[in-house]
C-alpha cells in the first residue's frame, strides 16, 4: 500500500528532475531548444518513469521480464538524480542570494551547462558504483562464545546468508557466487534468515538450475531456512506490496523449490542437532505464513526444550531481541534490513532497529544480522555490502567474560 501512497511524490519528483533535464540540455545546445528535440527529450524521461508501472503490469514474462530488470535499475538511478539535482539546486539558490542577480545570461546559461554535467557525471558513478557494488559478495566473520556444553561439540562454524530475493534482481549467477563463497568457509552449518524470494516465484530465471546450485551447498549438518516478509505470494511494485485481507502466504511452488533445493524450512519448529545444540526457525512476524495464525513467542520457543544445551534462533527481522535473551536465547540470527542498502537509508536504519547490521551482545544472547546477499527494489548498493557471514562458534561452560566481535 506504501507504493500508492509515494506516488504523488514520485510523479512532483518526475516533474522536477524532467524541468532541469530540458533547461539543462536547452543551454549546451541550441539544438534541445526545438520542440520536436524537446519532445523527443520528454518521451524518453517519460517511458523511464513509467517503466515501474508499465513492468508492474506487463508480468514476468518476455519482454515484461526486462522492463522490469530495467525499470529496478532505473529506480535506483533515479534516487540519486533526485538528491544530486536537489542538491545542486540548494547550492545555486544560496550562490544567488550571496551574490545577488548581477550575472549575465550568457554566465548562467554556462553555469547551468557545467553544473548539470558535474551532476551527470556524479549521478553516473554512483550508478555504475552502486550496481556493480550489489554483484560482489564479500565474508564477514563473526566469532562468539557461549557458556554452555556443546555435547560432542567443541566449535561449530555457521554460515549466515539472507535475502536471497531471487526474482528480477538476482539469479543464477549470484547463487553460484554465494555458493561458492560459502562452501570455501568449509561450514558445519548453513542458515537462512529468510526472504529467499521476491515475492512472485513466476520471477524467478531458471528455477530448475537455481536447484541444481543451491544443493551444491556442502555443510555438516545441512542447510535450515526460516521465511520472511517476502516470500509470499503477492504483487509488489517497486519493492513494495499491497494491502490485502486475505492471508498472505508463500506459493506452494516455494516450498517444494526449497526441497528441491536440499534446503530444510523451520515453519516456528526447533530441530535438535547431533545431540548437542537446538536450531529454531521462527515465523516471520508480519506474514507468519500457512497453517500459523500467530508465532510462538520467545517463552514458548524455549518452553520444552533442555535450555543447559546451546539454543540458536533465526528469525527474518531483528526483533525482540531483550525478549529472546530472558527466554534463555542464545544466538540470533536474522536479515531483513539489508543495512539500508543505498546511501542515506544506512544512517536511518540505526535509528529504526536495536541492531541494524552486524553485531550486538543482550545479555547472554549475542545477535548478529547480516545486510544480505541480494536487493529489495533498486538493483544496486550504494553505502553497504552484500554479505554471507560465518560465526565461529566456541563452547565453554565455565563462565567467563564474553568476547565476540568481528574478526
Amino acid at each position: 500500500m506504501l507504493a500508492i501512497y509515494l506516488a504523488p511524490f514520485y510523479i512532483l519528483a518526475c516533474i522536477y528532475t524532467g524541468r532541469w533535464l530540458v533547461l539543462w540540455l536547452g543551454a549546451c545546445h541550441d539544438i534541445f531548444k526545438r520542440k520536436v528535440c524537446r519532445g523527443a527529450v520528454i518521451l524518453v524521461f517519460g517511458l523511464l518513469a513509467l517503466s515501474i508501472p508499465i513492468g508492474f503490469f506487463a508480468g514476468p514474462w518476455g519482454i515484461g521480464r526486462f522492463i522490469n530488470q530495467a525499470a529496478n535499475i532505473w529506480f535506483g538511478v533515479f534516487a540519486y538524480v533526485i538528491l544530486v539535482v536537489l542538491g545542486a539546486d540548494l547550492i545555486r539558490i544560496i550562490i544567488r542570494r550571496i551574490k545577488g542577480e548581477g550575472r549575465g545570461l550568457v554566465k548562467r546559461r554556462e553555469a547551468l551547462a557545467r553544473g548539470g554535467f558535474l551532476c551527470l557525471c556524479v549521478i553516473l558513478l554512483i550508478s555504475i558504483y552502486g550496481v556493480v557494488n550489489a554483484k560482489i559478495i564479500r565474508v564477514t566473520p563473526y566469532s562468539v562464545v557461549i557458556h554452555k556444553d556443546g555435547g560432542s561439540l567443541d566449535k561449530l562454524k555457521i554460515v549466515l546468508v539472507a535475502d536471497l530475493h531471487l526474482g528480477y534482481n538476482i539469479g543464477c549467477a549470484q547463487m553460484e557466487q554465494m555458493v561458492e563463497k560459502i562452501n570455501g568457509q568449509d561450514p558445519d552449518l548453513v542458515v537462512i534468515a529468510g526472504d529467499i524470494f521476491d515475492n512472485n516465484f513466476d520471477a524467478l530465471d531458471d528455477p530448475r538450475r537455481l536447484t541444481e546450485i543451491l544443493n551444491r551447498i556442502r555443510s555438516t549438518y545441512g542447510v535450515y531456512a526460516c521465511y520472511g516478509n517476502h516470500d509470499v505470494a503477492e504483487p509488489i511494485l517497486a519493492g513494495f506490496t499491497f494491502a490485502s485481507d486475505k492471508k498472505k502466504q508463500s506459493d506452494p511452488r516455494m516450498d517444494e523449490f526449497l526441497k528441491d533445493s536440499g534446503i530444510t524450512l523451520l515453519q516456528d519448529e526447533g530441530v535438535l542437532i547431533g545431540d548437542s545444540f537446538y536450531l529454531f526457525g521462527r515465523a516471520d512476524k508480519e506474514r507468519p505464513g500457512r497453517g500459523i495464525q500467530e508465532r510462538m513467542t520467545p517463552g514458548e520457543i524455549t518452553r520444552n526444550i533442555d535450555k543447559d544445551k546451546p539454543v540458536i534462533v533465526i528469525d527474518h527481522e531483528p526483533r525482540e531481541l531483550e525478549e529472546l535473551a530472558g527466554a534463555g536465547v542464545d544466538l540470533d540470527l536474522a536479515g531483513h534490513t539489508h543495512d539500508g542498502q543505498m546511501f542515506p537509508a544506512n544512517i536511518l536504519m540505526k535509528f529504526l532497529w536495536e541492531n541494524p547490521c552486524g553485531y550486538l551482545q543482550k545479555e547472554q544472547m549475542h545477535s548478529i544480522v547480516t545486510s544480505g546477499v541480494g536487493l529489495f527494489g533498486p538493483n544496486m548498493r550504494v553505502g553497504t555490502r552484500s554479505e554471507i557471514c560465518t560465526i565461529t562458534v566456541e563452547f565453554h561452560p565455565e563462565q567467563s567474560e564474553d568476547l565476540a566481535s568481528p574478526d
